[in-house]
């Protein structure tokens, strides 16, 4: 029997999915449920939108730092402070992007509270997908939506 059309539209999404990929030892797909397992952080953030102004949200997740520490970047241990030649490139669903770098998020250096949120404001963002938070970021510029992938790269070698 065919699905009626009273009933395809509440049937289940498909819950949203982001790759974890670049130089790392263990590549992944994860989603919010997955992305449950780490330790959970909360950030009340308050931040600039340029189209609705001042937002304040709670949200909840693990951080970025965990997740891709547990994916192992190709760090060289052969190369003294390897590490923070390595960027953090982030897509969501809306086409927006932001870059990071690793001694950004790396708790020798900078130590950001950067979160894969699952949640904001009570809500699970199991359908919508996680959401890249920078607490300490004033604009909202750098928050992305419903990520789709986060590519670790250490492939910038030119100093000059």
């Amino acid at each position: 029997m065919s699905q009626s059309l009273a009933t395809a539209g509440t049937a289940a999404r498909p819950l949203a999915e982001l790759v974890l990929t670049g130089d790392l030892h263990r590549p992944a797909r994860l989603t919010v449920p997955d992305l449950l397992a780490w330790p959970q952080h909360e950030a009340d953030v308050s931040f600039e939108c340029a189209t609705s102004g001042i937002r304040h949200h709670r949200f909840t997740g693990p951080l970025l730092h965990d997740v891709l520490a547990t994916a192992g970047p190709g760090f060289d241990p052969a190369r003294r402070k390897d590490r923070l030649r390595f960027l953090i490139a982030v897509s969501g669903t809306d086409g927006h992007h932001a870059l990071l770098s690793w001694g950004e998020i790396d708790p020798d250096f900078g130590s950001a509270p950067v979160l894969l949120a699952v949640g904001i404001d009570d809500t699970s963002l199991d359908r919508a997908g996680t959401q890249l938070v920078l607490p300490q970021d004033r604009c909202g510029a750098r928050y992305i939506s419903g990520i789709t992938a986060i590519r670790v790269d250490g492939g910038y070698t030119s100093w000059t």
